[in-house]
């Protein structure tokens, strides 16, 4: 069965920096596009951004644009997402979750399975 776990999620003051990694397993990461989201408190889940099969084409929200980068490692099978110039208003849970098609989609019902989150807690 195909499983999606995510780390590296914790607390870190404004300014500062997190990886995040979610590694998949039951499955070969090259086959999905992978997508990271996020739900802060009484918020909505709301994308993050994706990254294609090969790593090629990457995609972000304006609010983490220039500050978080996606990355992959198909042969570990591993994604990262990288957060840098971390604010208070990315307190979130994030979650890692895989696409099965070719759709590049920042809709959260295009993807087909999905991590249990990891909390980041970003402090003032």
């Amino acid at each position: 069965q195909v499983q999606l776990v995510e780390s590296g999620g914790g607390l870190v003051q404004a300014g500062g920096s997190l990886r995040l990694s979610c590694v998949v397993s039951g499955g070969t990461l090259s086959r999905y596009t992978m997508g990271w989201f996020r739900q802060a408190p009484g918020k909505a889940r709301e994308i993050v951004g994706y990254i294609n099969r090969n790593g090629g084409i990457t995609y972000y929200a304006d609010s983490v644009k220039g500050r978080f980068t996606i990355s992959r490692d198909n042969n570990k099978n591993t994604v990262y997402l990288q957060m840098n110039s971390l604010k208070p208003e990315d307190t979130a849970v994030y979650y890692c979750a895989a696409d099965r098609t070719f759709i590049l989609s920042t809709t959260q019902s295009a993807y087909d399975y999905w991590g249990q989150g990891t909390q980041v807690t970003v402090s003032p």
